[in-house]
């Protein structure tokens, strides 16, 4: 089911053209990554989403209903993580969140509930101290307690890892992770290695416009092959292969690298290596790069879209 869809949804503020012709849809209970440069318009297609700025043109639905401009009963349903998140500084996690159930109407005991199965989904049951001793990875993992506290259809993060070292990162991607079971999340980010982590689909926004998008193998078959390299036993059999194979480059160490090669190529290779008796330790086809991809659509806008 999706539960997100845009359709040609076009976004300008004065003469600058910030989104054009934007379509894509997201499927309930997955994980959907947004990746673009910053500026790409990533933010601003979040927050029509969230009815807090009116498109252009074209239509935005959320389970199956059209969101409008300043629109609560949509907004409801969604849940939203900025990329800096604030808070009331002098409050404890617990009593920040019970005010926010408060703010949303829910009854005390409820929004209590609620408050500690979230601090403790987020690692911050024991965190009871003031807020603003928090670091830069706690406020993230509470703006998520937060956002979840209605128990929304939909999370939208911005740029949810942004500042935060490897291990707060890998903690806010294993939180997004486990929380499909309940929701649906769109996150945006330019950090692909995050990306390739969680994400069951991604879009590359470019120019305002989806230029590339699907699964991640969808994604990487767009190249068929990134390269290939072959490590000898004996460092001078590497040269004489080139006289049979070229196209390689030496790295060293009885080492060769070939770009742009398939497994066509490479059974080619293992057949030259059979008929030669040359041994290797290893050769191996090197998986498509997901940046050199980004790079490729963004740089040279080569790619055509897959993502329906």
């Amino acid at each position: 089911m999706e539960l997100l869809k845009l359709s040609h949804v076009s976004k300008a503020f004065g003469k600058n053209k910030v989104l054009e012709d934007l379509s894509f849809s997201v499927t309930e209970h997955s994980v959907f990554g947004f990746i673009g440069r910053n500026g790409a318009g990533k933010t601003t297609a979040m927050k029509m989403i969230l009815g807090l700025l009116r498109p252009d043109q074209g239509e935005i639905l959320v389970n199956g209903q059209r969101t409008e401009f300043g629109q609560n009963r949509i907004s409801q349903s969604i849940g939203y993580l900025p990329d800096v998140p604030e808070f009331y500084d002098y409050m404890t996690p617990m009593e920040y969140l019970l005010l926010c159930g408060a703010c949303a109407g829910v009854p005390k005991e409820e929004s209590r509930i609620r408050a500690k199965q979230l601090l403790e989904l987020v690692g911050l049951a024991e965190a009871d101290k003031r807020i603003h001793g928090f670091s830069r990875g706690m406020k993230q993992r509470l703006g998520i307690a937060q956002a979840l506290l209605n128990r929304p259809r939909l999370l939208i993060c911005d740029e949810p890892t942004s500042a935060l070292d490897p291990a707060g990162r890998k903690e806010i991607l294993d939180i997004l992770s486990s929380v499909r079971t309940e929701t649906t999340v769109l996150f945006s980010t330019h950090i692909l290695s995050d990306v390739e982590r969680i994400c069951d689909k991604i879009a590359f926004l470019h120019n305002g416009r989806i230029a590339l998008g699907g699964t991640l193998e969808e994604m990487k078959n767009v190249r068929k092959g990134n390269g290939l390299e072959i490590e000898f036993l004996k460092p001078e059999e590497a040269e004489q292969f080139l006289t049979w194979y070229p196209g390689g480059t030496c790295v060293g160490g009885g080492k060769l690298l070939f770009e742009q090669k398939t497994e066509k190529d490479m059974a080619e290779m293992m057949q030259i290596l059979w008929n030669n008796q040359w041994l290797v330790r290893k050769i191996e086809l090197l998986e498509p790069a997901l940046e050199d991809l980004f790079m490729e659509v963004v740089d040279h806008e080569a790619a055509k879209s897959i993502y329906e």
